[in-house]
């Protein structure tokens, strides 16, 4: 991308890395989501390498460039994705047998009717 792109306006920038760099990270990300401290950290390296590419804020701190940007950290992406395809799965979104995912939880609360057990989300 340094090479390519003479203008590395923030515009710019955030239009290549959320066309074509972020869609690769986050495919299927349900399915490999990266539970091991050395993955997790080159996913998020990145990131980090293309909000260095945007002119005038190289030497800022990772959040603050982040924050400049409007992104969020993709762990938190990948946290948000999670919420939201438990979401889809809970409410009959997807044809699928909830119980293959999640097991109903007896605990004799009153007022609900989905109860599922804590220990099958983590």
């Amino acid at each position: 991308m340094r090479r390519n792109f003479i203008n590395r306006s923030k515009a710019t920038i955030l239009a290549f890395y959320k066309s074509l760099i972020r869609p690769h990270l986050e495919y299927c990300i349900q399915v490999w989501n990266p539970h091991l401290t050395k993955d997790i950290k080159l996913i998020e390296g990145v990131q980090r390498k293309a909000t260095k590419l945007v002119h005038g804020i190289e030497n800022w701190k990772y959040d603050d460039k982040l924050k400049l940007l409007g992104l969020t950290r993709l762990d938190k992406r990948r946290i948000r994705s999670d919420l939201v395809e438990t979401f889809k799965i809970l409410n009959g979104f997807y044809n699928i047998n909830k119980g293959l995912v999640f097991d109903l939880d007896d605990g004799g609360r009153r007022g609900r009717e989905k109860n599922y057990s804590k220990e099958d989300f983590v």
